[in-house]
């Protein structure tokens, strides 16, 4: 199975959680960290568990992520 990786653009992300609904892995989760517009971003609380499906990704109206697959060992 693929490893996905799901990198946040911090300071693009309005915390709206499109991205947290839309992720079947429940990666993603709001961080309770404000970025510098005072918006409440997300962070991938289980990285391990992404799959890099880009549902996510396609999902934010603000282009804030971005995924990357990596080819795992047989």
């Amino acid at each position: 199975m693929p490893r996905g990786v799901v990198v946040v653009d911090v300071e693009r992300c309005k915390g709206c959680g499109l991205c947290v609904a839309a992720c079947p892995q429940k990666v993603l989760a709001q961080s309770g960290t404000l970025n510098r517009s005072g918006y409440d971003v997300v962070h991938a609380q289980n990285p391990d568990a992404c799959v890099g499906c880009a549902f996510c990704a396609l999902t934010c109206p603000d282009t804030a992520l971005t995924v990357f697959r990596e080819k795992t060992a047989p």
